[in-house]
């Protein structure tokens, strides 16, 4: 699912300074990397950084462990209450099969769509977390600055999990291979969704390219000028790295003991160049948050022709537009010339929080939630997850038509964009706060101060100073 944009940086660690930073972590941070750069995938590089630079900021409990030390993995004795809070939609209907087939292991489910991270922060502090919280992948590394997680390898059934999900979302959960922090929920490949009724109205091909989709821009607003054919929502910066990511777009490199950013290179820019010139020429909407209110209100008038989303998001136009039923397909995203790739938006895990007392426990309802083909299936018809887990991809209801997309068989389309993601692409150690700092800028550019483009060199300056403020090497990339 999608993220929410809030910084939480721990002020301990920004008071950790390369001067005293033993070079031991640097040893160990050199050879993390060397470790994981056969890996595919986006964020391993970044979470096996992340492991190594904030070895020095990591506390210790009450009993002196380490808190990256596996924790204890008894059996409680007795009925336990486990607390999962995720921001899925339906996600209680799934709890509730669970409670009902394991009277000894209850789970309470809280949603926390509303402020999700400022939500775990509060919590963190005020030492009251969940045992179990949905973290997304790019967001991983910043709790992480938190000493938010437990490390659940020292129970069997967490690390026999591994084999059970695709190998890229495994190696972002477990920081360099150092433990088992988190389980794969699910992924974001992106695809174009179209009101197809529209399109034929207007006599619009579906583009093949982002130069085609313009073009149909242009003819359906001269058609009808009270008709877009999307909506850019500056403050979706996850959004915005979803297009970045299918231009390949590295926004970081890793070599010689540093980070590489380049969150403002060229292929960056030449994405932001083309959402502005959609702006400048009023061909796109600016004043709609993605699934607010306002915008399946735009949707339901038939003010807006297509919607760039991700996988989890077919449910989205179901359950809210449900008088819109055949009038919609799902086709490839528009490309950039005759290459193929595509991106990834969002996508979580479910996280092994710190403060849990009952790690054996949140192990077995965790792999369950993930892992079981019947979770699994009422998780994606209910809350429209893309699963992790493999066996999520051979789920019947993957492989059928979907009556709400006119029985088309959308999955397929998704499973297409999947193996074109570009498996390198990789996330910074300090993202929200680069996302944050994205967004603000990108939120001013819609409203006329400045440009995307100009957004994009904002967020390279405020990586290239968070990394900094947090001793973490690095300059600035080619």
């Amino acid at each position: 699912m999608p993220e929410e944009a809030h910084s939480n940086q721990q002020a301990a660690c920004l008071e950790v300074s390369t001067s005293t930073r033993p070079a031991l972590e640097l040893d160990l941070w050199k050879e993390t990397m060397r470790n994981t750069a056969s890996r595919v995938r986006l964020a391993a590089v970044a979470a096996a950084a992340s492991i190594a630079v904030l070895a020095g900021c990591s506390s210790s409990d009450q009993t002196g462990k380490s808190a990256s030390s596996a924790a204890s993995c008894e059996p409680a004795k007795g009925k336990v209450t486990l607390q999962y809070w995720n921001t899925v939609p339906d996600m209680d209907k799934v709890v509730a099969l669970w409670n009902k087939q394991n009277p000894n292991i209850q789970v309470q489910t809280k949603n926390i769509s509303n402020d999700q991270y400022g939500t775990i922060s509060n919590a963190l502090k005020a030492g009251s977390a969940p045992d179990l919280a949905q973290v997304g992948y790019d967001e991983l590394p910043n709790l992480r600055t938190q000493n938010a997680f437990v490390d659940a390898s020292a129970c069997s059934a967490a690390t026999a999990a591994k084999s059970k999900f695709v190998p890229w979302t495994w190696s972002q959960t477990s920081f360099g291979g150092t433990g088992v922090f988190a389980f794969p929920q699910d992924t974001g490949p992106m695809a174009l969704f179209v009101r197809s009724d529209l399109f034929k109205q207007h006599g619009l091909a579906i583009p093949k390219t982002w130069d085609e989709y313009a073009s149909d821009a242009r003819k359906l607003h001269a058609a009808d000028p009270n008709l877009d054919m999307t909506f850019f929502d500056p403050n979706n910066a996850e959004w915005f790295n979803g297009l970045l990511w299918q231009n390949s777009a590295q926004m970081y490199a890793y070599s010689d003991n540093k980070w590489h950013v380049t969150v403002d290179s060229p292929q960056s820019k030449q994405v932001a160049d083309y959402w502005q010139k959609l702006i400048d020429d009023k061909l796109v909407r600016t004043d709609l948050a993605n699934g607010s209110t306002q915008m399946y209100a735009a949707y339901q008038k038939n003010q807006i022709a297509s919607y760039v989303g991700a996988a989890w998001g077919y449910s989205m136009f179901r359950d809210n537009l449900p008088s819109q039923a055949g009038k919609w397909s799902v086709v490839p995203m528009p490309t950039w010339g005759t290459n193929a790739a595509s991106g990834d938006w969002g996508g979580s895990t479910v996280a092994f929080m710190k403060g849990s007392k009952h790690l054996y426990e949140s192990v077995k309802f965790n792999t369950w939630l993930n892992t079981d083909p019947q979770a699994l299936a009422l998780e994606n018809k209910l809350g429209g997850l893309y699963s992790a887990a493999t066996a999520g991809t051979q789920l019947p209801s993957l492989t059928q038509g979907v009556p709400y997309y006119d029985n088309q068989k959308i999955f397929d389309v998704f499973a297409d964009s999947s193996k074109n993601i570009d498996t390198s692409f990789t996330w910074g150690p300090t993202q929200k706060t680069v996302n944050l700092s994205l967004q603000d800028a990108m939120a001013k550019a819609a409203a006329g101060h400045g440009t995307l483009s100009d957004a994009l060199s904002t967020a390279q300056a405020t990586a290239l100073k968070s990394m900094k403020d947090l001793a973490i090497p690095a300059d600035a990339g080619k």
